[in-house]
């Protein structure tokens, strides 16, 4: 049991230490990726790293559904809140 505990956060981690690194990667070989591939490509790796570190090493994923729905809305919130924020700027 623990055993399969340490396999799948060390895929984990090993998942966030390649996502980590496509930064990198997507910046520094612009030969390959323009820059607003390199943005987009960026935005997606930030997005699954978060997705990753909040269902299990917050433990999200074995928590009630009600608290993962809570937290889903909290987070839409907030996006609304920097959209309107951003759009007030402009």
């Amino acid at each position: 049991m623990a055993s399969d505990h340490l396999k799948l956060y060390t895929a984990i981690y090993v998942a966030l230490l390649v996502l980590a690194a496509s930064k990198f990667i997507f910046f520094e070989f612009d030969q390959f990726f323009t820059y607003g591939q390199a943005f987009a490509g960026t935005m997606v790796a930030a997005a699954i790293k978060s997705v990753l570190i909040v269902a299990y090493f917050q433990h999200l994923r074995w928590e009630n559904r009600s608290l993962t729905y809570l937290m889903s809305l909290a987070l839409a919130l907030a996006l609304l809140l920097m959209a309107a924020a951003a759009y007030s700027i402009s």
